[in-house]
């Protein structure tokens, strides 16, 4: 099947199997290895992206359903050479360990802040919750996730700077 799918901002048109999931479509296909592929179940969350602006487990998407929509990653958080405050967060306060689960955790990090710039702990680990990291203990996740409510990207791209 031929389709179309924006992906961070660059349509991309490839002929996949009607079966293809959206994870290996962005993996394979256009070498976009910040996707994880983790469980296959929708468990675990490693490949969280957003389709149309939601966030999405990629492992349950088939790549035909993306077609004509615009797909974003972690590659397309960053903006102009600058990390998004979410990415730098996560490097300030340690967000990671094996980082698998980040890229996922990152996205739906910074759907969160997109729509409530300012959560309370609860509302982090509520927004999180269909997340597995199994290294962390999610304390130093949620601490990045503060981390980047407090430095907007305005704020970000100054520190950077300094």
């Amino acid at each position: 099947m031929n389709i179309t799918v924006t992906v961070n901002g660059q349509p991309y048109t490839r002929d996949v199997e009607p079966r293809l999931l959206l994870v290996h479509f962005l993996r394979d296909e256009l070498d976009l290895t910040g996707t994880h592929w983790g469980c296959d179940t929708s468990n675990c969350g490693a490949c969280v992206v957003w389709l149309d602006d939601v966030p999405v487990k990629s492992c349950t998407v088939l790549a035909v359903m993306a077609a004509g929509k615009e797909v974003r990653t972690v590659e397309g958080l960053e903006r102009d050479g600058e990390l998004d405050p979410v990415q730098k967060g996560f490097t300030e306060c340690h967000g990671l360990q094996c980082g698998f689960c980040t890229p996922g955790m990152m996205m739906t990090s910074r759907w969160l802040l997109d729509r409530n710039p300012d959560p309370t702990e609860a509302e982090i680990r509520e927004a999180l919750s269909g997340q597995i990291c199994r290294c962390t203990g999610y304390e130093n996740i949620v601490r990045s996730v503060r981390w980047a409510a407090e430095h907007p990207v305005e704020d970000a791209a100054e520190e950077v700077a300094r």
